[in-house]
């Protein structure tokens, strides 16, 4: 068992320059290669978060901005459709007016005409009742002249 303990701590031995190469090397790989690599892919993935981060903040921007095109479309509508109801208003207000004048003109025209109407029947009576008291009288004086003969 001596024996094989010793020739252990001979491969030890023997190991120990072997080992210690390979921490430095492990020491240089990390500090030349590993390390710059480490930084380069850091920035890589900041930037990559950074174009992410920026597309996503573009992204809300433009979802915002849509919002308000949305927002401002609506309410263009609305106050279009306030103009055109406000328009329609005033029409039908115009029109229930100019009925409404021609409704009164056509009472006033129609009440003219009935007092028109009136005065020529007075007039007509009246005329009616001369000619009819002359038609009489010649009619009487027809008959008595008729008699007399």
């Amino acid at each position: 068992m001596e024996d094989l303990v010793q020739a252990l701590g001979g491969l030890l031995l023997k190991a120990v320059p072997t080992i210690v190469l390979l921490v430095f090397v492990h020491l240089y790989l990390k500090a030349v290669f590993f390390r710059p690599l480490q930084d380069v892919l850091k920035k890589r993935r900041e930037v990559t978060e950074g174009a992410l981060e920026a597309g996503k903040a573009s992204l809300a921007r433009a979802a915002e901005k849509a919002a308000m095109y949305e927002m401002a479309l609506k309410e263009a509508r609305a106050e279009m459709y306030r103009e055109q109801e406000e328009m329609r208003r005033r029409w039908l207000d115009d029109q229930t007016k100019r009925i409404e004048e021609a409704r009164q003109r056509s009472r006033t025209m129609m009440q003219e005409a009935s007092k028109q109407l009136d005065v020529e029947i007075e007039v007509a009576k009246r005329d009616l009742a001369s000619s009819s008291q002359m038609l009489a009288l010649q009619i009487v004086e027809a008959l008595a002249g008729a008699r007399a003969k």
